[in-house]
């Protein structure tokens, strides 16, 4: 029996990329997702989210939607459409404009949670997208 192919499929051991450029909500959600045992990449900005997203292959995506250099928006929009197996994403937001969630499930966004969030739900939503 191959131990390391069942380790690597397992839940817990999914790498996360998180992309905001608030260091509370980057430390508070890393922290959450480590705790539950996730594996965490961090970016700042959407530039370096994309660069991110291609060398490290995260199994999933917490995007904040505005964000320094590059919206979350624009990041997935480039996501999208260079990439043939799409990661899940779970975008963050201050914003309260339904046509931004409308734009944003256009996209493909997995989920869309409105800031302020309890850690609980988006632990819950990654536990559902990464089933």
């Amino acid at each position: 029996m191959n131990t390391s192919a069942q380790t690597e499929s397992t839940t817990s051991t999914a790498k996360i990329l998180v992309v905001d450029d608030d260091a509370e909500i980057i430390e508070a959600v890393s922290y959450a997702l480590e705790s539950n045992g996730y594996e965490v990449v961090v970016a700042r900005d959407g530039n370096q989210a994309l660069a991110l997203a291609e060398c490290e292959n995260p199994q999933l995506m917490i995007l904040d939607m505005m964000m320094p250099k590059r919206s979350g928006f624009l990041v997935l929009e480039k996501m999208r459409r260079e990439s043939e197996l799409p990661v899940p994403v779970i975008m963050i937001t201050g914003n309260e404009g339904s046509r931004h969630q409308a734009y944003a499930e256009l996209l493909g966004v997995s989920e869309y949670i409105r800031k302020p969030f309890a850690i609980e739900k988006l632990l819950e939503a990654v536990e559902r997208l990464l089933k």
